[in-house]
């Protein structure tokens, strides 16, 4: 699938242009509260805009994540098929830290603010996110050791990531809940808000 536009992160920054994107995106989800949204909204957002960041620490070749860096592919229905940033970083871990700091932060607070979902609730998210995107690069176990330390150097006071095993699979265990149930939907397989036995055999079902 082909981006039908491609706008600067430094967009996440606007709030009217997040609050015009997080109500676009009750066509996808149906009416649902404005924090309901919100969440979703970041739940989707924030696996694409980490993306090029943890690829690029897992690969050796660090980007640059700040929101002045970062480009976001949109299709017309308000869904975002990927992100890129523009510029090497010049640096490593501290540095790559700072501007996630810098970024996440800026976006968590804009969509706090536009929508009234918690930044504590946005924040856990943010390390999920991160947490699948180190999961899904080549060297999964490698990974997971760049986990603690990636999100410790993020000064946002977020939660530390946390991963299971199911089988020989890893696999994130959540800290966040996306609230896609809020519109409908199931709870996602890993969702906190199950027991941990259902949550368990659920794991099970879909990683083997």
């Amino acid at each position: 699938m082909k981006p039908d536009w491609t706008a600067s992160a430094t967009r996440l920054a606007d709030a009217e242009w997040v609050r015009a994107r997080i109500g676009g995106a009750a066509k996808l989800y149906g009416c649902a509260r404005p924090e309901v949204l919100g969440t979703i909204w970041w739940y989707s957002l924030s696996s694409v805009l980490v993306a090029p960041a943890v690829e690029g620490l897992v690969a050796g070749t660090p980007v640059d994540p700040s929101l002045d860096a970062m480009e976001l592919d949109l299709v017309a229905d308000g869904r975002f098929l990927g992100a890129r940033s523009t510029r090497a970083l010049d640096g490593g871990l501290p540095e790559l830290g700072a501007a996630l700091t810098g970024a996440l932060g800026t976006a968590i607070s804009t969509i706090a603010e536009v929508s009234g979902a918690r930044k504590r609730a946005l924040g856990a998210i943010a390390t999920d996110s991160l947490g699948n995107r180190l999961l899904w690069t080549p060297d999964s176990e490698r990974a997971i050791t760049l986990a603690e330390p990636l999100v410790a150097a993020i000064s946002l006071d977020l939660p530390k990531p946390r991963f299971v095993r199911v089988g020989r699979t890893p696999a994130v265990r959540r800290a966040s809940c996306c609230l896609i149930y809020e519109v409908g939907n199931p709870k996602c397989v890993s969702c906190p808000r199950q027991t941990p036995s259902e949550r368990e055999a659920r794991l099970r079902a879909a990683l083997g």
